[in-house]
C-alpha cells in the first residue's frame, strides 16, 4: 500500500514538473530591455559652471545623464575666439572634455558651441544647438546675431561655412587679422553668433580653406555684408501651447523671453572670378591623338615642337579646341611620327606662378602608347581591302522641336568640308523638294557642324549625304546617310507669360527643368518674359538682375566692394501644359530670401535630426507573433 502510494505520488509529481516546464517553453521571449529611449543626453553639471566669470583654467569638462559620443568634433565643434592651435575634444563615458591650446585672452567671453553633434551613445537621440560660455573677466557677453548664408547663384543653403565678426571696421581687417567671434551654419545655411560685447560689427562668410580665420586666399569663397550691424535685444513674448492630447489644448502660456536683433542677416556665398592656370595631365588615348588638358580656359594655343622625332614638314598636326578652350587636341598628320610609341614634345604655355601672374612656362611633355589599337581579324568571306569607314554622328530624331539645330559630328578631322555634300529636302504634299539652309562650324568643337533652317510647325524634311563625299585627313570616307523628321506640330506645345514685379533694371529670367539646369532664357521687357513653344513639362524660374546687361551672372569682388549680382527663384512650380497659354505673377521680393527656391529642386537638402519615434503597436504584434510561434518550440 505504501509503495503504490509513493509510486503515484512520483507520477503526479513528475506530470506537475512537466506541464510547469512545457508552459514555461511556451512563454519564451526575447527581453524588450525596456522602454525605448527617445530623449536626448541631459545636462548634469560642469566645470567651470554654466557662464561662470573669472575663470582662468583651460579644461572644460560638461557632465551628462548618459554616456555621450561626439560626431566630427574637429567640424562640427566650434570654439570662439578662434582658436588658432586646435583645442582637444573628445568624450569620457557621460563626459564631454574641452582642452583649449591657446593662451587664453584676458576679459574675454569664450563660447563653445557644439552645434547638434551630442547624441547618446545608443539610440543617437541628438541634443540640438548645445553651447557653453565662461568668461576670463568680470562678466559674460551675451548678445546673438543670426542670419541665413546662401549660394549666390543658385540659393542653395551652404552648410559647414564659417561665419566671422570684425570690430575692427577697416576693409583691410578681413584680409589681414582673424575674426574676432565665428559661428558655422547648419545644414539650412542658418547661423547663430553667440556671446558678442556691445559694439559695431562687420560680418562675414570664409570658407576657410587654411584655417587661419581671415581672408587671404583668392580661391576661398566668401560674402560679406554692405552695412555695419549693432548687436542689440529687446524683451518680448510668445505663446506656448500644452496639449491634453494630440487633439485636445490643455493651456496656452505666454512665455517671456530676449529677442535679440538683428536675427535675420542675409548672406550670399560668392567666390571671386580667379583660377590659376596650370597644365593637369597630357594624355594619348589613340596613337594619333595627343591632347593637353589646363584647368581653365586658354587665350592662345600651345604650338608643339618635336624633341626626339624630326617631322616631314612643320604641319605635323592639325589642332582642335575643346571644352571652351580647356582641351587642346593635336590630331597627328605624319604616319612616321603618330606610329612612335613614345613622344617627347616640348611646349611653352601661360602659367600662374605664386603671385598669380601668368608667366610662360616651358615643359617637356611625354606621350606614350601604351596600347595600340588590336586590329580586328577578318572573317572568311570578308573584303580585305575595304579601308574602315569615317564616323559621323548626327543628331536627327523622328520629331524635332521648332528650334533644334541640327548637328554634325565627326570622329577625327575633315578635308575641304563643303556645303554642297549635305542634300536637305522638305515634304511638299507627296514631293521631295531641296531647300535652302546654313552650314556653319561648331565655334567650341572643331569636329562638329550645323545645319541650321528656320523650322515651322508640322514640315516633313529628309536629310541626305552621299557615299564617299566627305574624307578625314587620314584618308577615311564617310558611309551613304538617310534620315526624315518632323517638326511639331503647333497644338503640341505651351506658351508661358510671367508678369514680373520689382525689377527695376535689366535683367532675364531662366527656365529650369528638374535638376536646377536652364532650358531657356528671356529677357525681361515690359514688366515680363515671354517663353513661347515650350515642351509640356513642368518648370521652374530664376530670375538675375544683370546690372551690366551682359547676358549672364557676374560674381563679386570684394577689393572693389562689389557684391555679385542678385538671384531670386520663384517658389512655386510652374506648369506647362499641351496647346495651353499660362500666364503667372510673381513678385520677386515676396517670398523670404531663404525660401524662395522650391524644396524639389534643392539639393543641399536639410538632414533629420530628430529619431523617428519607435511603432509600438507594431512591434507589440510582432512581439506577440514571435512569442505564439515559439508555443510549440521544445526547450
Amino acid at each position: 500500500m505504501n509503495d503504490k502510494y509513493i509510486r503515484n505520488s512520483l507520477q503526479l509529481f513528475a506530470g506537475l514538473f512537466l506541464l510547469v516546464a512545457i508552459y514555461s517553453c511556451a512563454n519564451m521571449a526575447t527581453p524588450t530591455g525596456g522602454p525605448y529611449d527617445e530623449n536626448p543626453p541631459k545636462f548634469i553639471s560642469s566645470t567651470p559652471v554654466p557662464n561662470q566669470t573669472n575663470y582662468k583654467g583651460k579644461k572644460v569638462e560638461i557632465l551628462f545623464d548618459e554616456l555621450i559620443q561626439i560626431d566630427k568634433p574637429s567640424e562640427n565643434v566650434i570654439i570662439t575666439p578662434p582658436q588658432m592651435e586646435l583645442p582637444i575634444v573628445r568624450t569620457a563615458g557621460r563626459k564631454a572634455v574641452v582642452e583649449l591650446m591657446d593662451t587664453l585672452k584676458p576679459n574675454t567671453t569664450y563660447t563653445i558651441d557644439f552645434t547638434n553633434s551630442i547624441s547618446d551613445n545608443n539610440e543617437k537621440n541628438v541634443f540640438e544647438n548645445f553651447s557653453f560660455a565662461f568668461s576670463t573677466g568680470d562678466i559674460i557677453d551675451t548678445l546673438e546675431v543670426a542670419g541665413t548664408l546662401l549660394n549666390a547663384e543658385n540659393l542653395e543653403p551652404m552648410p559647414g561655412i564659417m561665419i566671422g565678426l570684425h570690430d575692427n571696421l577697416e576693409d583691410s581687417a578681413f584680409v589681414k587679422l582673424p575674426f574676432v567671434r565665428t559661428s558655422r551654419t547648419n545644414d539650412k545655411g542658418q547661423f547663430t553668433i553667440r556671446n558678442i560685447s556691445p559694439g559695431k560689427y562687420h560680418v562675414f562668410a570664409l570658407n576657410d580653406v587654411n584655417r587661419d580665420y581671415k581672408f587671404d586666399q583668392p580661391g576661398e569663397d566668401i560674402a560679406f555684408l554692405d552695412s555695419v550691424i549693432v548687436p542689440t535685444f529687446e524683451f518680448a513674448s510668445r505663446q506656448d501651447t500644452i496639449w491634453k492630447d494630440s487633439l485636445t489644448i490643455d493651456t496656452i502660456l505666454t512665455v517671456g523671453y530676449t529677442h535679440f536683433l538683428p536675427d535675420n542677416i542675409e548672406l550670399r556665398l560668392f567666390k571671386e572670378k580667379f583660377g590659376r592656370q596650370y597644365m593637369l595631365k597630357p594624355e594619348r588615348t589613340q596613337e594619333n591623338k595627343l591632347s593637353l588638358r589646363f584647368n581653365s580656359a586658354l587665350d592662345t594655343i600651345p604650338a608643339l615642337v618635336p624633341v626626339n622625332f624630326a617631322p616631314a614638314d612643320s604641319s605635323w598636326y592639325l589642332v582642335q579646341e575643346a571644352d571652351g578652350k580647356t582641351a587642346i587636341h593635336y590630331w597627328l598628320t605624319d604616319p612616321l611620327v603618330w606610329q612612335q610609341d613614345t613622344l617627347f614634345v616640348s611646349v611653352t604655355y601661360p602659367k600662374s606662378d605664386s603671385v598669380n601672374v601668368l608667366q610662360a612656362q616651358t615643359d617637356t611633355v611625354q606621350f606614350l602608347m601604351r596600347h595600340r589599337p588590336d586590329k580586328k581579324k577578318k572573317k572568311k568571306g570578308d573584303d580585305a581591302d575595304t579601308p574602315p569607314l569615317l564616323g559621323l554622328n548626327i543628331n536627327l530624331q523622328g520629331s524635332m522641336n521648332l528650334f533644334d539645330t541640327i548637328s554634325v559630328v565627326f570622329d577625327e578631322p575633315v578635308v575641304d568640308l563643303k556645303k554642297e555634300v549635305f542634300f536637305l529636302d522638305q515634304k511638299v504634299d507627296t514631293l521631295w523638294k531641296p531647300v535652302e539652309f546654313d552650314f556653319v562650324p561648331d565655334t567650341t568643337n572643331a569636329l562638329g557642324f550645323f545645319i541650321n533652317r528656320p523650322w515651322k510647325y508640322g514640315e516633313e524634311y529628309r536629310l541626305e549625304i552621299d557615299s564617299a563625299t566627305i574624307q578625314s585627313i587620314y584618308g577615311k570616307w564617310n558611309d551613304f546617310f538617310t534620315g526624315e523628321f518632323k517638326i511639331k506640330k503647333k497644338d503640341e506645345y505651351g506658351h508661358l507669360y510671367i508678369n514680373i514685379i520689382g525689377v527695376d533694371t535689366t535683367a532675364y529670367v531662366e527656365l529650369l527643368n528638374g535638376n536646377d539646369q536652364p532650358v531657356r532664357k528671356a529677357k525681361v521687357k515690359d514688366g515680363g518674359a515671354l517663353f513661347m513653344d515650350l515642351k509640356p513639362d513642368k518648370y521652374y524660374a530664376r530670375l538675375v538682375l544683370d546690372v551690366n546687361g551682359n547676358g549672364k551672372w557676374d560674381t563679386g569682388k570684394y577689393s572693389d566692394k562689389q557684391q555679385p549680382e542678385m538671384v531670386f527663384y520663384c517658389p512655386k512650380q510652374l506648369n506647362v501644359m499641351q496647346n495651353w497659354e499660362v500666364e503667372e505673377t510673381w513678385d520677386i521680393h515676396a517670398a523670404p530670401f531663404n525660401r524662395q527656391k522650391p524644396l524639389d529642386i534643392t539639393k543641399n537638402k536639410p538632414k533629420e535630426l530628430t529619431k523617428k519615434k519607435r511603432d509600438y503597436k507594431n512591434e507589440g504584434r510582432q512581439s506577440s507573433s514571435q512569442n505564439s510561434g515559439r508555443a510549440g518550440m521544445p526547450f
